[in-house]
């Protein structure tokens, strides 16, 4: 099963872009953000035609996720997380897919640090972290897939002295990220990749992707029994290339079949 984040970054403004990239990279299940579009304006005929069925909290202008499938209908358990610190941003969503409980997710940026926008993003990952644990706890097949707004380490981030008092690089977050991950939880993309220099997102300005700029802050995290089926992760680096793309490219796994399902 091939399971992809991609933060859009306006989904009605970036319809073709995913639409070509649903058709020709057939992902099974995807999680989205930024959908930047209130409920009533997510484009469900145009991503049902393209054959994924769907489920989608959104908010207007700013935020919203989505779960997409094309393997089974998601069947919601959630959005929002529990006790959410701020239930009018549409952050999390998570539902059942073809055996893989799916958590897609847009933590806050942050910036400017410090700050009122810094203070609600650790907040909320504290919340994160506490429902991470929770469903690390049921021992069922979990990935946390979405925008973490984190860079987790040096080698995550295109000139990381710049970075210092950003609230993408601040140390406590890259420590949430760290007491997030010990959980047991399996950083995918960097497991495949260890020693490489990854990004999943390039600015628009002072071309970025043409430098290679990047940071990666889009990630994949696979629980304790999901994890053994890790075969692959990769970046579609060439998708932030296409014309009016996001400035984030997908990033996806390949998971091998349960062989302990009947």
């Amino acid at each position: 099963m091939k399971i992809a984040t991609y933060n859009v970054n306006g989904i009605n403004g970036r319809l073709p872009v995913l639409l070509r990239w649903l058709a020709e990279r057939e992902p099974d299940v995807v999680c989205l953000q930024e959908l930047k579009a209130p409920q009533d304006k997510f484009p469900h005929a145009a991503i049902e035609a393209a054959g994924y069925q769907a489920i989608w909290h959104g908010q207007k202008s700013w935020n919203g996720v989505a779960i997409l499938s094309r393997v089974g209908t998601p069947v919601e358990t959630r959005r929002g997380l529990p006790d959410d610190p701020d239930e009018s941003q549409s952050r999390y969503i998570e539902a059942a897919v073809n055996g893989v409980l799916i958590a897609g997710l847009y933590l806050p940026n942050g910036n400017p640090r410090p700050g009122p926008k810094f203070d609600y993003k650790m907040r909320w990952f504290e919340h994160l972290i506490r429902h991470a644990q929770d469903l690390i706890d049921t021992g069922i097949p979990v990935v946390l897939a979405g925008d973490f707004n984190v860079m987790p380490t040096e080698r995550d981030v295109y000139k990381p002295e710049r970075w210092q008092d950003d609230a993408l690089f601040a140390p406590e977050v890259r420590a949430a990220f760290a007491r997030l991950v010990a959980q047991g939880w399996t950083d995918a993309l960097r497991t495949i990749h260890p020693d490489e220099t990854i990004f999943t997102f390039w600015d628009y300005f002072r071309n970025a992707y043409g430098r290679d700029a990047g940071l990666r802050i889009d990630h994949l995290l696979l629980s304790p029994s999901l994890a053994p089926r890790l075969r692959d992760a990769r970046v579609d680096r060439d998708v932030r290339g296409w014309e009016k793309s996001s400035d984030h490219a997908p990033v996806w796994i390949d998971l091998a079949p349960d062989k302990t399902r009947r």
